[in-house]
């Protein structure tokens, strides 16, 4: 069977009003980019005409503009998840205009294949090789796309001459099987490879092949500045001191981190620190500080989703192969984010938390306890079943007028049973093995900013019993006092 090639706009037309769309991708790493951009001005067209079309949108994570930017704008989302980072689609999210629902990344493609979140009509994936008998070969990242092009009635291919050949090989295909009859997923180490490199399907399915030359377009993040490179050096010293302890094995154990700022300073001060061994990582996203770590001789394997890298880092790649091709490996989110290899391999993990209290539960997505932020990502697969769990957090936003640490979330996404250790630009608050008071005591004395300290503290002598103090009539004070004056420092507990 010979492939079709056509235009993104012709292979727009393939995607009717109501539809499920499945992308490939992982960040803007390997998300398709010609055919969103296509089916965007379609659906502005069709309701220029009064016609309704609107579409349904499964992803690996984020994407980038080309994908999440222009159906939002284009008012073209019937529903999205699981997670996402573009202005406007998190604009559309929280005025109702593109329904969302969040999900850990490591279910979306098991409650795809349950039946769970419906049919998948349509699967874009973005290529780096395509064969006519239905082999394709991915780009940059990997995502759901095994399970969407297995089960949508058509396949699109994105075939991005922009990204090397040489990728080639360095991706691992495998999906479990279902219940009954799922067994142990056999990734023993962070290296071991239990798939195959490439995606296969009916090539039947493929009803087009779209030639585009268009790079992934990852931002660069800001450099470090004087709190991330405390945050940075506090979890290296943390981490430091529980291998002179004998907690942490001698040979350290594998990382996974998030994406941002924080995180890439969690790494370069990591790198830097001499009592910490070259390591491994088993993780979602491989950002320029893994791969700028890897040429140093700090890190010596990562397993991730996605290489989310910037262009320079990317062509860098690129031209040194020889070097990188037996240090990555890319899998489906499925296993980067999977619970039992979490566990089994015992990974540290270091996620950014956007608001924690002073029991130590964390808040990573909703702004205020109603605006979604950005979703809650691989965070929760990795905390749940970390060997050591840390969440990293500057201690104020906003010049000071919001603090990051609370007397009660005002959203919850990760219980204080599933976090062990938090850290902000002032110290560590070690949460094992301690009480609720004990707890807030810790974050309290070693996390909070000191223009908050005194008020936390007040809080806390405000309920007397109980295994928990909390005070339910005050527990939101700092939240109300910011939406009434713009600053929590403000609060009275009454």
């Amino acid at each position: 069977m010979s492939l079709k090639f056509i235009t993104a706009e012709e292979a727009a037309s393939f995607i009717k009003d109501g539809d499920a769309i499945g992308f490939s991708g992982f960040t803007a790493a390997g998300a398709p980019k010609a055919v969103p951009s296509a089916l965007a001005k379609r659906a502005e067209a069709e309701h220029a005409k009064g016609n309704s079309f609107r579409v349904g949108m499964f992803t690996g994570a984020s994407t980038s503009d080309l994908l999440d930017g222009v159906l939002a704008r284009a008012n073209a989302v019937k529903f999205r998840t699981p997670y996402q980072s573009n202005k406007d689609m998190r604009s559309a999210i929280n005025s109702g205009d593109a329904p969302y629902f969040d999900l850990h990344l490591s279910q979306i493609a098991q409650e795809i294949r349950y039946g769970f979140l419906g049919k998948v009509n349509v699967a874009i994936i973005e290529a780096c090789e395509v064969d006519e008998d239905g082999t394709i070969v991915p780009t940059t990242g990997v995502g759901i796309a095994p399970t969407v092009a297995r089960l949508a009635d058509i396949v699109i291919v994105e075939l991005n001459r922009h990204h090397s050949m040489s990728l080639k090989g360095m991706h691992d295909i495998y999906e479990p099987a279902d219940p009954p009859r799922r067994r142990e997923i056999p990734v023993y180490t962070v290296r071991d490879r239990i798939g195959v490199p490439y995606i296969k399907v009916d090539p039947k399915k493929i009803v087009a092949v779209v030639e585009t030359n268009l790079p992934d377009g990852v931002a660069s993040f800001t450099p470090a500045d004087e709190v991330t490179v405390k945050i940075g050096d506090n979890v290296a010293g943390f981490l430091a001191s529980e291998l002179r302890k004998g907690i942490i094995p001698k040979e350290f154990l594998p990382i996974q981190s998030g994406v941002g700022n924080i995180a890439n300073a969690v790494l370069d001060s990591l790198g830097k620190n001499t009592e910490i061994p070259p390591f491994s990582m088993y993780t979602e996203v491989i950002q320029d500080a893994v791969l700028g770590l890897m040429k140093e001789g700090h890190v010596n394997f990562a397993s991730g989703s996605s290489l989310t890298v910037t262009e320079g880092v990317l062509q860098d790649m690129y031209h040194n192969m020889d070097f990188f091709h037996n240090k990555l490996i890319l899998r489906p989110q499925e296993i980067s984010n999977n619970p039992e290899i979490v566990r089994r391999l015992g990974l540290i993990t270091i996620n950014t938390a956007l608001e924690a209290d002073i029991f130590g539960n964390i808040n990573s997505t909703h702004v205020s306890g109603t605006r979604m932020m950005n979703g809650i990502g691989g965070s929760g697969d990795f905390t749940r079943n970390a060997f050591i769990s840390i969440f990293t957090t500057p201690s104020e936003a906003k010049g000071g007028k919001i603090s990051a640490f609370v007397p009660m979330v005002s959203h919850l996404d990760h219980s204080e049973h599933s976090v062990k250790i938090l850290v902000s630009e002032y110290g560590v608050a070690d949460l094992r093995a301690k009480t609720p008071v004990q707890k807030a005591e810790a974050i309290i004395e070693n996390c909070v900013h000191p223009d908050y300290k005194q008020i936390l503290w007040d809080f806390l002598k405000l309920t007397k019993g109980g295994h928990t103090p909390q005070n339910l009539q005050s527990c939101f004070a700092m939240h109300n006092q910011l939406l009434k004056t713009g600053d929590m420092r403000d609060v009275d507990f009454g």
